[in-house]
């Protein structure tokens, strides 16, 4: 078996927040010992709710921040206490897609020129060079070199966002981190989208960490997939496993809220009670107890270790046997 491609080791990252009652100054716990690993050429989802950690993750793998404690391992290589310059030389291998396809673009610029700037920056290659993959790189995501001319304001949504992964290309990286790179976009062009990753996946053979709130989205493009509640992750499957068979209370409501198309058929919803818990504030115990309908005095003290329960199925919850079927 291949080693993997990323490899993410007990991370923890928190920001000061304002200060509390008193003075005293607090903290949000936005990653909480979180672990996984991304093997080369699969598509790893992280899914949850908003504000459950899932883009600080991504954004502390491409090394834009640094995490408080636990290791990040890309190609056998510790990244996340290194310098910047020393990560100069991985940022062609580590290339991000945005959620906001216009915001991620200069609009003071050409798209050629937006395109072409990552090979300006990591490769010694002429002007004319450079044009020439720009043209190659706008057929690849279905536009015409014609189109390198005219500026970001000039697209749709749909196009902007083919525009920022052809950009992402460029330098022909080896792991592109989405982050919510089709919520932006209309149903219908969310699937051009999500098809075209997928063939460019095949063809280049990337690896992608794909960031999502959506199921529906997840369900199409992922091989496995994280579930991510408070800065953790509570349940890590591959895909038919944990659609089938979810293991997890919490993966189990966000499934159930999931739209089917056949108005005719039912679904049971599992309503979660209760708030979100604060991340300045996290609960002892479990940290899903406050919401969970199997929650005994051990779920409120004891923190859950992850539990094998299938094929590359772990859990972290004292009763997964529970929500069984």
């Amino acid at each position: 078996m291949s080693e993997p491609l990323v490899s993410v080791k007990n991370i923890k990252k928190t920001f000061a927040a304002n200060k509390g009652m008193f003075g005293k100054k607090k903290f949000v716990h936005a990653v909480n010992d979180v672990s996984f690993d991304i093997m080369p050429g699969e598509t790893f989802s992280l899914v949850g709710e908003s504000g459950c950690g899932k883009s600080t993750t991504g954004k502390l793998i491409d090394h834009l921040i640094t995490p408080d404690s636990g290791e990040i391992w890309f190609e056998g290589k510790e990244i996340s206490k290194i310098s910047q310059n020393e990560m100069r030389p991985l940022r062609s291998d580590i290339q991000m897609v945005f959620q906001d396809p216009y915001g991620s673009l200069n609009p003071r610029m050409k798209v050629q020129d937006l395109i072409g700037e990552p090979l300006l920056i990591h490769t010694n290659m002429s002007a004319g060079e450079r044009l020439k993959k720009v043209h190659e790189l706008l057929q690849v995501v279905g536009l015409s070199p014609a189109h390198g001319e005219r500026y970001p304001h000039e697209f749709s949504g749909g196009q902007r966002q083919r525009i920022g992964i052809a950009r992402a290309l460029t330098v022909q990286p080896k792991l592109i981190i989405a982050d919510e790179p089709v919520s932006a976009l209309d149903v219908s062009i969310q699937a051009q989208v999500l098809n075209l990753l997928q063939q460019l996946q095949e063809e280049f053979s990337l690896t992608y960490l794909f960031i999502s709130h959506d199921l529906s989205v997840v369900e199409m493009i992922s091989d496995r997939i994280g579930v991510m509640y408070l800065g953790t992750i509570v349940e890590t499957a591959p895909k038919e496993e944990l659609y089938a068979n979810p293991r997890h209370p919490y993966t189990r409501a966000l499934l159930s809220a999931v739209p089917i198309p056949d108005p005719e058929k039912e679904k049971d919803r599992i309503i979660l009670k209760g708030d979100l818990p604060s991340p300045s504030n996290p609960p002892s115990g479990c940290l899903f107890h406050t919401r969970c309908a199997h929650c005994t005095e051990k779920c409120r003290t004891e923190k859950p270790e992850p539990k094998l329960v299938g094929d590359r199925h772990v859990v972290k919850c004292h009763y997964p046997e529970l929500t069984e079927d």
